[in-house]
């Protein structure tokens, strides 16, 4: 990228909220070391002062160049796996946010301003699952392809968020056919970005797809095998209600949507309470979230923990959750498991 001398540009800061410099918040279990971060008003300056004096690098489309591979920029794992599979050898795919980090909370590091920057495309979940990152987004989409993986979703088949807000639950990928229209998307931007690998990326994006209709029918089947009465499902936040709608399960969040609300002693009282009445034999931890909570309420209630699930971020890439269909088959298998269905 090479820059030439012009006029900076004017932003006007006083309409975007400064988000707190804290670090996001890890595993319980552990995570990666403190890297210094920015809050995302500066974040935007930088990108759009940056870019009033910088010839934008061209993706392959534009040059023409073969040699010139694809560079994809992602937020989540679960959008790595589908952005991975699509590009494979013909381009690279680099995720922002690694195993057990919380998409909620996360916030840019300098480092990120960089990649941002170099990226030919981009993709985000929505729905304000990125919540503190959405005015980066829009200022870097003034220079290249920014997708938010959830816009071709039709508004009728989102979930509004339990508490209110107007906000609808971007946790959509604990639906396997709404996770297929987001992979359509995917798919259709890469074409766009990329036309000289068009019929690449639409014929492993079709294997993809096939790959996701498998999947859902098993989360169907293993589903089928647990009563109904027995399908409450009790985790550490709400994140799952895209799942019980799909497969059939009652779902109860400890804390809300979004992480960064904490469960109150009214709302651990009313958790403790339903388990005894609908005797509910397990309760799941996740592995992006704090665990006192869940853990409060497995020792007032007599529930047992259950295996962690993974809600917001994958596994490690070497574990069994390590990809999207991984983390479905893990959180599917050890949730029927636990409240006592039969197995596959």
């Amino acid at each position: 990228m090479q820059c030439r001398t012009s006029p900076p540009v004017k932003a006007n800061l006083a309409k975007v909220n400064l988000a707190p410099g804290s670090a996001p918040r890890q595993s319980a279990r552990g995570g990666t070391a403190p890297r210094q971060r920015i809050p995302a008003a500066i974040l935007v300056a930088v990108l759009v002062w940056g870019g009033a004096g910088c010839q934008v690098s061209s993706t392959p489309s534009e040059t023409g160049s073969e040699s010139r591979k694809l560079r994809v920029l992602v937020t989540t794992g679960m959008i790595a796996d589908i952005a991975q599979a699509i590009v494979s050898e013909d381009g690279t795919v680099a995720s922002l946010m690694g195993p057990g980090v919380d998409p909620h909370l996360y916030q840019p590091t300098t480092r990120d301003q960089r990649r941002l920057r170099e990226a030919d495309l981009v993709f985000y979940n929505g729905l304000h699952l990125e919540g503190k990152m959405v005015e980066v987004f829009e200022a870097l989409a003034l220079e290249k392809r920014v997708v938010a993986v959830t816009a071709g979703i039709p508004p009728d088949r989102l979930l509004g968020e339990a508490e209110g807000g107007g906000q609808h639950d971007p946790h959509v990928w604990f639906d396997v056919a709404l996770w297929q229209i987001a992979a359509e998307t995917v798919i259709q931007a890469c074409v766009e970005a990329d036309p000289s690998h068009a019929d690449a990326f639409r014929s492993r994006g079709a294997q993809y797809l096939e790959q996701l209709a498998e999947l859902d029918q098993y989360c169907r089947s293993r589903a089928n095998g647990l009563p109904e009465s027995r399908r409450v499902l009790v985790t550490s936040h709400d994140a799952f209600h895209y799942f019980g709608r799909a497969y059939g399960f009652e779902v109860v969040g400890i804390q809300g949507i979004s992480t960064e609300s904490e469960a109150g002693l009214r709302r651990l009282t009313e958790c403790v309470d339903l388990i005894r009445q609908r005797q509910v034999p397990a309760i799941f931890p996740e592995s992006s979230v704090a665990r006192a909570a869940i853990e409060r309420v497995a020792r007032d209630s007599g529930a047992r923990l259950g295996r962690e699930l993974y809600s917001d971020a994958l596994g490690a890439s070497d574990g069994p959750a390590g990809s999207y269909a991984g983390m479905i088959r893990h959180n599917i298998d050890a949730i029927v498991d636990a409240l006592g269905g039969s197995s596959p």
